[in-house]
């Protein structure tokens, strides 16, 4: 099989990043012209399978590859699910989740959102079982991709940050909201003091006012870099307080100046929720917070069980005229 001809463009490879994070927008060029360059890089080295997957994705549009599932590609490439990832991963991609979030980049900021729900509807058409699997299909492919982006080291250091704070607030704002909202009530159900931030703009400031010493604050973010996290990062910093993002984009711009950086990424097609990632990140801080004082959790998880049960006490029968059988 011969390679077809791909536009020369920039090298893929670009220091300082680990094998997970493949081709990056740093590197030049779009999502598709990293990727063509990828497989020109890598295609000596290339099995035949590998070389018809390669070939398949270096022609493909980036609409294409953004809904295909692995077994799509491999169906359409002649091979199979499991030849696709290895050649991605051959080629220098983590997987095919990691391929979409270098094209999403691309495909967000250049085509209207409109645009994309029309494509969306165009690709998932009204095929009932079709439906359930590329949403399936996605979920855990986010999923997957969010456990192996995030080393143990970065969870501990997070783990680390949050075990000591006097209280914890989670700040998310649109689609994050829900996992903020989410980590907050359940550490409050373990018997630590959080509290849910959602603020912006000058509201921020009066949000931001109770964050002191020994406090900790999780950020829950894909990438939009607002000025408000600016804010509040400098805020933490100069009272004392440490942060943790969850971000799929972010790590790079707040990494140096906070305790640790968790990966959530985003939805590339929005066929799944944006927080699905996020919702799983906090439940996995949650867990391990909650191992490191058993005692206390075992308390909290007891009163609240005994305010339910008094809130869900049966009511006094009324004293009306029996009724005659």
């Amino acid at each position: 099989m011969v390679v077809m001809e791909i536009p020369e463009t920039s090298q893929a490879g670009h220091p300082g990043r680990t094998a997970d994070d493949g081709p990056h927008p740093a590197d030049g060029g779009t999502g598709l012209t990293r990727l063509r360059a990828a497989v020109r890089d890598a295609w000596d080295g290339l099995t035949t399978s590998e070389r018809a997957v390669a070939q398949y994705l270096a022609g493909a549009e980036a609409e294409q590859l953004l809904f295909a599932s692995a077994q799509e590609l491999g169906g359409a490439s002649g091979t199979s699910n499991a030849t696709v990832v290895r050649a991605l991963q051959r080629i220098g991609y983590a997987g095919l989740p990691a391929l979409k979030r270098d094209l999403a980049a691309d495909f967000t900021t250049s085509v209207a959102p409109e645009v994309r729900l029309r494509q969306r509807i165009a690709h998932v058409g009204q095929d009932l079982r079709g439906i359930w699997d590329d949403v399936f299909n996605e979920a855990e492919e986010r999923i997957g991709h969010a456990r192996r982006l995030t080393d143990t080291a970065s969870f501990q250091r997070a783990v680390a940050a949050l075990a000591p704070a006097g209280e914890v607030f989670c700040y998310g704002v649109a689609a994050s909201e829900l996992a903020a909202r989410h980590l907050a009530l359940m550490l409050a159900r373990t018997g630590r003091r959080a509290r849910f931030l959602g603020a912006t703009g000058f509201a921020l400031a009066d949000a931001l006012l109770p964050l002191g010493r020994g406090d900790a604050v999780v950020v829950f973010q894909p990438g939009r870099p607002l000025d408000e996290f600016t804010v509040l990062v400098e805020r933490a910093r100069a009272v004392g307080a440490k942060v943790v993002f969850v971000t799929d984009e972010l790590g790079e711009t707040f990494g140096g100046r906070i305790e640790a950086v968790l990966t959530a990424p985003h939805t590339p097609t929005g066929i799944t929720a944006e927080s699905l990632t996020g919702l799983v990140v906090a439940d996995a801080l949650l867990l391990a917070l909650t191992t490191l004082d058993e005692t206390r959790a075992v308390e909290t998880s007891h009163q609240l069980t005994a305010l339910r049960e008094q809130l869900l006490a049966p009511q006094p029968k009324s004293r009306g005229r029996r009724e005659t059988p």
